[in-house]
């Protein structure tokens, strides 16, 4: 180790914190993932061991060494995570070809939480059956006025979650230029922990996107006195879309009962898109770094597995 840097067994120092930045982890995560990776390379030196060289069963060693210290398996599970992400740099600086810790799984480590799936049917009913107009004809005019507002705007933030899987922050983030209303389709930034991608904007929500854009957000802007290049504005005293989502949330569970959370609707969407596009097709759609994170939601597709087992254990 030299200052802040790992020493590969050839003697250049190569700052392989760098490499963790790029990769788009935050500042505390690189120093997390670099402490663990630290104290494996320890424990490869105290074993006599080249940390380079290291097999698939000196991880597992390791690995057996971590339990010892009576860790948690989802503690040692993150122990494995950081050494992968140490080999995949030395893939790319081409030390080694193969990374040692692919294969090894730590047992008994919860996974995924399997979600209630809306339907298709169901993903486009919340669409189709929101309504607009307000239903209380007690509101004043303005509160009548706001009411309507905000229900064109939920409308087509409710589009763009079950035809493009779009969460929260991602909702939030667009702006208006992100609108490619003549190519009918909608740009989504990257982030720390998404890619960016352009999507194809459906049919069915078309015409409310453009009135949105044209039209009402223009009218929130006047009701509300703000400026910003922001999408979505929130048309109470609080702009902040983590209200509007909220709200909008607590509207869609009354409508249907079946609905618990933006996670679920998002689960749902890319789902069925397992189902008719290919993996790395989905990986784009749903922004994910990484294919493993658009493969763990096949857990979710029980009536896939449903399939599988009724045509190799027919009853």
């Amino acid at each position: 180790m030299k200052g802040q840097e790992i020493i590969t067994s050839s003697g250049s120092p190569i700052n392989f914190k760098n490499y963790l930045i790029v990769k788009g982890l935050a500042t505390n995560t690189v120093e997390s993932v670099y402490g663990d990776v630290m104290q494996y390379i320890n424990w490869t030196a105290e074993e006599n061991i080249e940390s380079e060289n290291c097999t698939y069963n000196d991880v597992i060693a390791y690995v057996q060494y971590l339990k010892k210290r009576k860790l948690k398996q989802r503690t040692a599970q993150v122990y494995v995570g950081s050494i992968k992400h140490y080999y995949n740099w030395l893939i790319r600086l081409e030390k080694i070809e193969i990374n040692p810790v692919n294969n090894v799984v730590i047992k008994g480590v919860k996974r995924k939480t399997l979600y209630n799936l809306l339907n298709k049917k169901e993903l486009e009913s919340l669409y189709n059956d929101y309504s607009i107009k307000e239903d209380s004809e007690a509101c004043n005019h303005n509160k009548n006025k706001a009411s309507e507002l905000a229900n064109k705007r939920n409308k087509v933030m409710i589009g763009l979650m079950v035809w493009q899987g779009l969460g929260s922050k991602e909702l939030g983030g667009l702006t208006v230029e992100d609108v490619k209303l003549r190519a009918g389709k909608i740009y989504i930034k990257g982030s720390r922990r998404s890619n960016e991608r352009e999507l194809k904007l459906e049919p069915q929500q078309m015409l409310d996107l453009m009135e949105y854009t044209l039209k009402t957000r223009e009218e929130i802007l006047n009701y509300t006195n703000r400026q910003t290049t922001t999408l979505f504005l929130g048309i109470g005293q609080s702009s902040a879309i983590s209200n509007t989502m909220s709200k909008l949330m607590e509207k869609l569970k009354k409508q249907n009962k079946q609905v618990e959370s933006i996670k679920q609707i998002r689960t749902s969407v890319i789902t069925h898109w397992l189902k008719q596009y290919n993996l790395r097709e989905v990986q784009y759609m749903a922004g994910h770094r990484y294919v493993s994170s658009t493969e763990a939601y096949k857990i979710n597709d029980i009536e896939g597995l449903q399939e599988e087992v009724d045509k190799y254990f027919p009853i």
